[in-house]
Order: structure tokens, then sequence, then C-alpha cells
């Protein structure tokens, strides 16, 4: 899948949780976020907003939520001292079981999809054609030294 497929595919993704009716709405990105923002602003009305506090467990997620918090008119935070990983935000319960949640978990699936592709396709073309897993071995270690990424 190329950029722009992916762009479309999110795009797509957005106008069905934004509840599109026909091919022409599902395509207008611009409709889908205002028929979502109207849905929040009517949530707004009907029940009180609850602070959710998400846990993000990488960068790209964390981006991507801070992303359609911010898409959406909803001011992100999070208190001092608390992990950068941590988002926070006052939003009406309904509209993150709805809308919010269910549309994050499949822009992040499209989207991890997407740069495994990439990841894969980069690695071997430039450095190693086979990107198998390490081999299996029988026994245990006689010594170790292990080296962690931050």
């Amino acid at each position: 899948m190329n950029e722009a497929e992916l762009l479309a595919r999110l795009a797509l993704v957005e106008a069905l949780h934004a509840g599109a009716t026909t091919p022409g709405e599902a395509n207008a990105a611009a409709l889908a976020k205002e028929r979502i923002r109207a849905r929040l602003a009517k949530l707004q009305t009907e029940a009180p907003s609850i602070e959710y506090a998400f846990s993000m467990p990488d960068h790209w997620n964390r981006q991507l939520m801070l992303a359609l918090l911010r898409r959406y008119d909803i001011r992100p935070y999070r208190y001092a001292r608390q992990r950068r990983t941590t988002i926070r935000a006052r939003i009406p319960e309904r509209f993150v079981d709805e809308t919010l949640w269910p549309t994050y978990l499949e822009l992040s699936d499209l989207l991890h999809r997407h740069l495994e592709e990439v990841t894969q396709r980069i690695i071997s073309q430039a450095i190693s054609a086979d990107t198998s897993e390490a081999e299996e071995r029988s026994g245990g270690p006689v010594e170790v030294r292990g080296i962690e990424q931050g």
C-alpha cells in the first residue's frame, strides 16, 4: 500500500465512524470531521465529561491519539510528573465508546501494518534480504551480556 492509498483508507475509517451513509459521504473527510464534532457537542450537553487517562504504548500511538483528540477540539493534557505515555482528556463516555476509541483502534492498526510493510521493505532492500527470526537453540547460555534499547 502506498502513501496515497493509506491516506484514503484513513479518511474512510473516520468517515465510517462518523456515520457516513453514502459512498460520496464516505470520501468526504471534512464532512466526517464536522459530523463527529457535532456529535461530540451534542453528547457534551447530554452527559458530563469524564476524565480519561489513555496510556499509549509507543510514540506512534501517542501521536495518533493526540492528533485525534485535537482534530475534534478536545484538549489533551497530563499532570506534572506523569509519564509522557499518559494522555488525559475530559470527554463524554459515549463519545469514547462509540467514536474515539473504535476510530483510534482502526487507525492504529492501519498505521502499524503500513509501518511494518515499509520497515520490512527498507531493511530487506538496504541491509539484508533475510529478515527471518533468529534460530532457536536447545540448552542455555554459558555467559550472557545483555544490551537493551532505552
